[in-house]
């Protein structure tokens, strides 16, 4: 039994390296914090205006920053030393998360200060995250990075579960404001864990100032790199066509009973694919076995497709939160392998660029998804349109792997300069 689940359990080895292990302790800490943010705007927002149109307005707002920053921000992450932009960036959260506490415990009654501040809090995350993902290669061997990003992807799914539960728990007790409050605090760690990593400058040596022209060649290089090309493509298409989190909310009042202010469905919906995602992190020593991830991220990717049918045709919340929950352990799989590709197939001096495309496709698919479901749900009912968009996931991974036959040839080498495909 020890054996059988030394093979299924998630590997742990990176954990071994000091460096890693303080980034990851960081992410830890952020990935709880950060939901506790991500609950109280919406809730401040609606409070202010008791309108769900302007809980919508600040979303929008907070994508514009991730996409046009995460872009630019790949091209800082690759010219200067990455521990130092983590360190700046990390800062930059935490001073707008003390300025959404004080705004907050001071009653300032204004939507749009909240919307602004949120805004600048994505552009600090925004520069941020591909610095972050990008130093992963650098602090642990080759043949670890596929363990390394199941632990990353892990924890941030960990956040995405239990940290509305904390905020939802502390609400009532400690108050809106509070939750920002603690959310700083929390960031004040990451800021001495990213301090305590060691340099991680430019391989070449250079330190220079980032311009468009980094993010054009970006794009150059991502246009020659069919492999990195259809990982993009591949999320793009899951993500777009597959992920039915706008009709959570009918579906929850009209197929699962849920009453018309809310109720358990509707939470359960929320929290299946995430669940199902941090159960799968917690089995995945498997992965750091397997050498062909683009067959992997094919396979997953079209098993979350299947899974979305499935629940497009759940009549029963319980087996609705099933399909859910294996689409979820689809979608970690699909992450694992897209991410050791990235940190592989890409070379250092391109990486951080590669993981603020990987920023925007994973920011912008969804709002995406949103538009796409919402309007086809209104049209042909949410059941169908959901049922429709899993058809379309397995159908267009079938088309990308076709065009694109990179992706399923490709295989992982612990030694970088043997990654085929």
């Amino acid at each position: 039994m020890r054996k059988v689940l030394g093979r299924i359990a998630i590997d742990t080895r990176p954990l071994k390296v000091l460096a890693f292990r303080r980034l990851w302790l960081s992410t830890v800490v952020t990935a709880v914090g950060s939901q506790l943010t991500a609950v109280a705007v919406p809730k401040q927002v609606y409070d202010l205006t008791g309108s769900s149109a302007w809980v919508g307005v600040s979303a929008g707002v907070a994508l514009v920053p991730l996409l046009v920053f995460g872009l630019y921000g790949g091209a800082i992450a690759d010219v200067v030393d990455r521990r130092k932009l983590l360190v700046v960036t990390n800062a930059g959260i935490a001073v707008t998360s003390v300025l959404l506490w004080l705004q907050a415990a001071m009653d300032a009654d204004s939507v749009w200060l909240v919307i602004a501040l949120l805004g600048l809090q994505q552009v600090f995350f925004a520069v941020n995250a591909p610095a972050r993902t990008a130093s992963v290669a650098r602090l642990v061997p080759a043949e670890q990075i596929p363990a390394a990003s199941a632990l990353s992807s892990t924890v941030m799914m960990f956040g995405g579960v239990f940290g509305p539960m904390l905020a939802g728990a502390l609400m009532p007790v400690v108050g809106l404001s509070t939750l920002y409050l603690v959310d700083a605090v929390a960031l004040t760690a990451t800021i001495w864990a990213v301090w305590k990593l060691p340099p991680l400058p430019p391989l070449d040596g250079s330190s220079r100032r980032a311009g468009l022209r980094d993010v054009v060649d970006g794009f150059r290089y991502l246009a020659l790199q069919k492999i990195l090309l259809a990982s993009f493509l591949l999320d793009i298409i899951a993500m777009v066509f597959g992920m039915p989190r706008a009709l959570f909310p009918e579906m929850a009042e009209n197929t699962f009973g849920d009453p018309p202010g809310g109720g358990l469905a509707l939470g359960w919906l929320f929290a299946a694919i995430p669940l199902g995602a941090m159960l799968c992190g917690l089995t995945s020593g498997w992965t750091s076995r397997v050498t062909r991830h683009g067959m992997g991220v094919v396979i997953s990717i079209v098993a979350w497709g299947v899974a979305m049918i499935g629940f497009g045709l759940a009549d029963a919340l319980w087996l609705a939160v099933v399909f859910l929950a294996i689409g979820g352990a689809a979608d970690m799989i699909s992450m694992v392998f897209r991410s050791a590709i990235l940190q592989t197939a890409a070379t250092d001096e391109m990486r951080g660029r590669m993981q603020g495309v990987f920023i925007v496709v994973v920011a912008g698919g969804p709002r995406i998804a949103d538009l796409l479901h919402g309007t086809g749900g209104a049209a042909v009912g949410p059941g169908l349109a959901t049922v429709l968009g899993g058809v379309l996931v397995v159908v267009g991974t079938g088309v990308a792997v076709l065009a694109i036959p990179a992706i399923r040839r490709y295989r992982f080498e612990a030694n970088p300069a043997k990654v085929t495909g």
